[in-house]
């Protein structure tokens, strides 16, 4: 930015102004961004679910419910009788094998070992069970 002193040559003359004015390219250039922003649609943070419609089927056939039970020393109950690991998988096998697979319930106890509570879910999931609920959760609650 320098400071315009006159025509160098001495005449009356006005001088040709070489610098382009921008103030006008910045106008039109702000109105094309306002449009654009108008134009662009809003983007929803909501997932698009086709949920059905009409009241489900009743399933007339009742799965079995399994109960399994995980006691403080960390022993596996099947139906109330103690297991050993191995025929536990071989329990898990048979009730992967029925046409209606059942429901394991399984329940631990606060004092037993994760590891025994881990081994019961991989077996589980090792013989393709998908119908798994953990019950009696409300011990593992801290109370205030």
């Amino acid at each position: 930015m320098a400071m315009h002193m006159g025509p160098a040559s001495g005449s009356d003359e006005p001088e040709v102004m070489l610098d382009i004015n921008t103030t006008p390219l910045i106008d039109v250039m702000l109105v094309l961004l306002v449009m654009l922003i108008i134009t662009i649609p809003i983007q929803l943070h909501a997932v698009n679910i086709e949920l059905p419609v009409g009241t489900p089927p009743v399933n007339l056939i009742k799965p079995e419910k399994v109960q399994i039970d995980i006691d403080e020393a960390s022993v596996v109950y099947w139906q109330g009788l103690a297991l050993s690991g191995a025929q536990l998988d071989v329990n898990m096998g048979a009730a992967a094998q029925q046409s209606v697979q059942p429901e394991i319930h399984v329940r631990p106890n606060k004092a037993s070992q994760y590891a025994v509570f881990a081994s019961v879910l991989a077996a589980s999931k090792r013989h393709g069970l998908t119908k798994i609920a953990v019950i009696g959760a409300e011990q593992f609650v801290q109370q205030p």
